[in-house]
């Protein structure tokens, strides 16, 4: 392919560790993660030359990672398990075990939920990005986060409870 342009790498310097912590939101897998940016930064090095710098290539990157996480997700083509046991974790009730609790909670939801859910209110997106991003009605955006909140709190049950008491 040649070498790349140098504003695409300082794009892609600069971008990568946001992308990658957005990927493990949704994919929950620090590898499969490593996966989806890779795959990412490649959609948008083919297509370097034709994106608009004016307009914002972050919001295009976070676009192209969510659709490309809900992509694989729908070909089904891997064939890892997920696994619904998660070991032992030592230490008291923090942030740290409250954020390994709510990831696993992510974890069980399907992917349109995870990703409403990883976009509105862990990247404190608004409504109006949320749907450009995934392509649906604001309407429909307010909609599925409620139910995926539902959903989340009902797969969490107790345990959200006990580690949010004071």
């Amino acid at each position: 392919m040649g070498e790349a342009p140098a504003d695409y790498l300082e794009f892609a310097t600069a971008r990568s560790g946001h992308l990658f912590r957005t990927a493990c939101l949704l994919t929950g897998d620090w590898h499969l993660a490593e996966d989806l940016v890779q795959e990412t930064l490649a959609k948008m090095y083919r297509s370097w030359r034709r994106i608009d710098r004016t307009a914002s290539p972050v919001a295009y990157a976070h676009k192209v990672l969510v659709r490309t996480y809900l992509s694989q997700r729908r070909r089904r083509s891997s064939g890892e398990r997920p696994s619904d046991q998660l070991p032992e974790q030592a230490g008291r009730a923090d942030d740290a075990e409250l954020r390994l609790t709510l990831l696993d909670g992510l974890a069980q939801l399907r992917a349109k939920d995870r990703a409403v859910l990883v976009l509105r209110y862990w990247e404190d997106r608004s409504v109006e990005e949320t749907a450009a991003i995934l392509k649906l009605t604001p309407g429909t955006v307010r909609t599925q986060s409620l139910r995926a909140l539902q959903r989340l709190r009902t797969v969490l049950g107790d345990e959200l409870a006990e580690l949010t008491a004071s």
